[in-house]
């Protein structure tokens, strides 16, 4: 007998295969199957998405049939595939390309053979603890504060997606945990997620999962995350989609995690950018987390329609749950609990309390106006670390920019270490003697003199993080630690943790108080404990304060409130522990908000701002990104397109506004021009319709003559920065 399949695989990107194609079958296949198929001249995984009737019109010759299905392997839920879909029609991707891009790469590539060998390998061999440990359950055994249970218990009482807003230190993650262990222990085959931003935080909170959840046999919690070989993020993927592993903790792509018995979602520090994918298939983890909540909880009823809200609207979780935590919530979450779409549950005090110091630290403005002029460190600051050195405890400096200096320059002639390549200057690292352009990757070695003018007296522009490191050197040593040994610095960022394994050393090296003052960008500046750590400083945060970018505010408030949550974590050292900021504009109400640590204040100013300006989350936007070798022709592309979509009085256009096409703020990247066109509207279901129609005008302006030599074009939903 012959079956027809209606079959999704990877498609190129605005290919003109956006949609399944129909394959037919000698043997029956239930939707969500995993299959081998032809597509062109290769063999591609493939997913069943549903089941066509007869088609027995089609000629055989004009059709392919399925080379084999993955045996053993569970059909993909329909509340998968509807994640899927969803994901897909929202953020305006192929359905194919994104759900096979939410696949381990290694299961794309493996034979049915071979993927029944791997399947036959024990559960168990990847570890050494037993399935059914011994080991007691030690949850109960944690005293909780008093707002942790009121958090906890307002949590169970709702079924509305929840917003822990928890000062830093607060103890957010214990009520993670509380809410992990409830779900698991009520329900033998239930399935946690837990979502963190960045890789560099997840082994830390997998330590504290596997710890507390040891009762349950340490396979059963695992990582899911693009820092794992192949064969590690395929074993994790397979033992969720067996529903063998019952706690997850991944960044953003494990949001596509295949989980059966999913209850609960965790998004920790649900702020975080990191959330937002920044290629391919734009799409928020954090935005779908909301919604993948509430489709696990009402399946068969949940809105498929691509004008329903990701992260808001939609029907009450009843089965599974989802909590988003942060100190310094995004806007939208934080509106979504002004209006009563999300629970908020408020965390305002340190674990041990004022009585036992565990307050949040003094935060001291520091006027650079009235500072030595061309200083980097004023004296104050520098005064204060020295003290906390003489008292053997830490000190953190953060300076959001890497290298040695951001720039090269000879002051005879004016010449800049510009990079031929991209519209942006090539960075000086002192330590291998390169300039490195951090945008295409383009490296050559310093020259020795003036490639424009001869002068051999060119010097380096501002300060990175290994200058920062070098001065601090110089400024210090003098300065002994309490034991007359000299001072310790270290330095944390992208060029100082490139080898495996180089970040979580220099972590333990901090945390066994073999530093005494780190240095390094926002990375150190989020998420980690540092127990000893009682001074944070910030250097040079006030770029952010004017920025075009409507959001740079927000990122720049959080940014300072997760650095100061560095200090003082030990209530030993609460009161005494101080957050100092250098700024040129210290009456900014931004730094007088962020003196009382207080997000809400800063958050009714902002919000007042961008609704009065129809701006997220009182307005819906989206960017189309343009790239040639022209600039001419990327914009001319949008403009057309865009002339086009008015001429042609698309669904939605009178409640949409397209502006004229821009340079990006980089404009040049790799040689290739790179413009951008913002489509603002106040209404998400007029903007996705007109999205949705305006695609097939898209792929048709780009098979017009003069834009022939596009290289890419993409369409951001939502987009983070403008």
């Amino acid at each position: 007998m012959r079956y027809w399949l209606s079959i999704v695989v990877a498609t190129p990107a605005h290919s003109s295969v956006a949609g399944p194609l129909t394959y037919r079958s000698e043997w029956p296949l239930t939707p969500g199957s995993l299959v081998r198929v032809p597509l062109g001249k290769r063999e591609v995984l493939g997913v069943v998405w549903e089941v066509l009737p007869d088609s027995g019109d089609l000629p055989e010759s004009q059709s392919k049939a399925v080379l084999g299905a993955l045996d053993g392997l569970a059909p993909l839920s329909a509340t998968w595939r509807r994640l899927v879909a969803f994901t897909a029609s929202y953020y305006q991707r192929s359905i194919g390309e994104v759900a096979l891009a939410a696949l381990p790469p290694q299961l794309r590539e493996l034979s049915t053979v071979q993927l029944a060998r791997r399947l036959k390998r024990p559960v168990a061999a990847a570890s050494d603890t037993p399935d059914t440990p011994d080991t007691p359950d030690t949850t109960d055994l944690i005293a909780l504060s008093a707002e942790q249970e009121r958090a906890i218990a307002e949590f169970d009482a709702d079924t509305r997606p929840a917003l822990l807003f928890g000062a830093t230190g607060s103890g957010k993650t214990e009520v993670y945990l509380r809410a992990a262990a409830k779900v698991l222990a009520n329900d033998p085959s239930a399935q946690v997620l837990v979502m963190v931003p960045e890789i560099n935080l997840t082994p830390q909170l997998q330590a504290r999962f596997e710890e507390r959840f040891a009762h349950l046999g340490k396979a059963q919690v695992v990582a899911l995350h693009s820092g794992l070989t192949p064969a590690q993020r395929l074993k994790s993927w397979l033992d969720a989609h067996a529903g063998q592993a019952r706690l997850v903790l991944g960044t953003r792509m494990a949001i596509f995690a295949s989980l059966p018995n999913l209850r609960l979602i965790v998004v920790d520090e649900e702020h975080d950018p990191s959330y937002k994918q920044q290629e391919g298939a734009r799409y928020s983890a954090r935005d779908l987390a909301v919604y993948r909540a509430m489709i696990e909880s009402s399946p068969d009823n949940a809105a498929e329609s691509v004008d329903a809200r990701p992260e808001s609207e939609g029907k009450p979780a009843g089965i599974c749950r989802v909590l988003l935590g942060s100190a310094t919530p995004s806007l939208e979450s934080w509106q979504a609990t002004v209006v009563g779409r999300y629970q908020r549950l408020t965390m305002s005090e340190r674990i041990g309390g004022a009585e036992q110091q565990g307050s949040l630290p003094a935060v001291r403005l520091v006027d650079m106006n009235h500072q030595p002029k061309h200083c980097t460190i004023a004296p104050p600051l520098l005064a204060a670390i020295a003290q906390r050195i003489a008292r053997g405890e830490q000190s953190l400096i953060f300076l959001n920019r890497r290298g040695y200096a951001p720039v090269l320059a000879c002051h005879d002639c004016g010449w800049k270490s510009e990079c031929p390549h991209c519209s942006a200057f090539r960075v000086f690292h002192k330590i291998d003697r390169t300039l490195r352009c951090h945008h295409c990757g383009f490296t050559e070695r310093v020259p020795r003199a003036c490639p424009a003018c001869g002068n051999i007296d060119i010097a380096p522009v501002g300060k990175g993080t290994e200058r920062l490191e070098e001065h601090i050197a110089e400024l210090l040593a003098g300065v002994t630690r309490p034991d007359g040994s000299p001072l310790r610095i270290a330095r944390i960022d992208a060029d100082t943790t490139r080898l495996k394994g180089a970040l979580e050393s220099q972590l333990a090296s901090v945390h066994a108080r073999e530093v005494d003052v780190l240095v390094g960008t926002q990375m150190i500046a989020k998420g980690h404990d540092f127990r000893h750590i009682t001074l944070v400083a910030a250097i040079n945060p006030d770029g952010a304060l004017f920025s075009s970018d409507f959001r740079a505010p927000e990122r720049l408030f959080g940014l300072l409130m997760q650095a100061a949550g560095r200090a003082g974590r030990d209530a030993d050292h609460g009161e005494a522990s101080e957050m100092w900021v250098q700024t040129f504009h210290p009456q900014h109400p931004l730094f007088a908000a962020l003196k009382k640590h207080d997000y809400p204040a800063f958050a009714a100013q902002e919000l007042k701002e961008r609704e009065a300006a129809g701006m997220s989350p009182f307005g819906f936007s989206a960017l189309v990104r343009a790239e040639a070798r022209d600039q001419a022709v990327a914009q001319g592309f949008l403009n057309a397109a865009a002339a086009a979509a008015q001429a042609q009085q698309l669904p939605g256009a009178e409640a949409v506004t397209p502006y004229p096409a821009v340079p990006m703020t980089i404009q040049r990247v790799a040689n290739i021009e790179r413009a951008q066109m913002l489509v603002e509207s106040p209404s998400r279901a007029a903007l996705q319709r007109f999205l949705a129609a305006w695609q097939p005008l898209l792929h048709q302006t780009r098979q017009q003559g003069e834009f022939k030599s596009l290289v890419r074009w993409a369409i951001d939903v939502d987009p983070l920065a403008i």
